[in-house]
């Protein structure tokens, strides 16, 4: 693939009761998209302790492994392993006018909607539009939110709304997609959150596994689906694995179940990313 990189991801989730698990149903989010920009050339999902898993696409397009473990157990551990073609940015098309973005209808339409992670004030995003065309206006929306929400790990958590996190100026990568998303509804973009991988280093050495990071940005609609990392003031490339995508977090969580047992315990999360070539 032209100016892409081939990159190995593993990612890895230990999960540790105090006490017995006495059953589980679980859902995972972590094979990469076979994707316009992205090829999946393979990956293995392992589960400890042993179990069957079911696939299936969900109504957003990502490939979500289901199981459960209906026996007793004190803990619990996902590793996926994929290896992945990316791509480098692709060129800009034509965008459509914001008139034709007006009428938008269909499927597309859905993420013109706002949902509870993705409400913020009327009219802070439509200060970008004047004298614009979609594409300046979503670089201008993306950027702005890199200047006014500052990178703060630990700052806000799962559940932090797009207002929240603009009204403290401080966030994680999920919380500058969260704005992004919800400023570019309301100027008028169909606009989508994204899930993925990000390896932490632009020049990547080959064949170096390093620290990687789960990592959330953003897609706008003008005619075509355009990438954006907020967090990064930077185009979508070949650093960047797409997992999912959905209207908010809550279409994408890597890891999603509910269980039977007790209420506290441990969770460790590593993901290690190589770039191969």
């Amino acid at each position: 693939m032209a100016d892409g990189w081939r990159v190995r991801i593993r990612h890895l989730t230990l999960l540790e009761y105090e006490g017995e698990a006495q059953s589980s149903y679980n859902e995972v989010r972590m094979t990469p998209l076979d994707d316009r920009g992205q090829t999946t050339l393979d990956q293995r999902l392992t589960i400890r302790p042993a179990t069957p898993v079911w696939t299936y696409r969900d109504y957003w397009g990502t490939q979500v492994s289901v199981f459960d473990l209906p026996n007793a157990h004190r803990a619990l551990t996902i590793e996926a392993v994929s290896r992945v073609e990316t791509a480098g940015p692709r060129p800009l098309g034509k965008p459509l006018s914001w008139a034709a973005l007006r009428g938008v209808d269909g499927p597309i339409a859905e993420y013109l909607r706002p949902t509870e992670r993705t409400t913020i004030t009327p009219g802070v995003g439509r200060a970008q539009v004047p004298g614009r065309d979609p594409h300046q206006t979503a670089e201008a929306i993306a950027w702005a939110v890199h200047e006014r929400v500052a990178y703060v790990q630990g700052a806000t958590g799962v559940l932090t709304s797009a207002q929240e996190a603009w009204d403290r100026r401080e966030g994680v990568c999920q919380d500058m997609a969260h704005v992004t998303v919800a400023l570019l509804r309301e100027a008028g973009l169909p606009a989508r959150y994204v899930s993925g991988y990000l390896h932490p280093h632009r020049n990547a050495a080959i064949g170096e596994p390093v620290l990687g990071q789960s990592h959330a940005w953003v897609e706008y609609w003008a005619g075509d689906w355009v990438a954006l990392d907020p967090t990064n003031q930077s185009k979508v490339g070949e650093s960047h694995v797409v997992v999912a995508r959905g209207r908010d977090y809550a279409d994408v969580p890597p890891l999603k179940g509910i269980y039977q047992g007790p209420p506290a315990g441990r969770q460790v999360v590593k993901v290690e990313v190589t770039r191969l070539a």
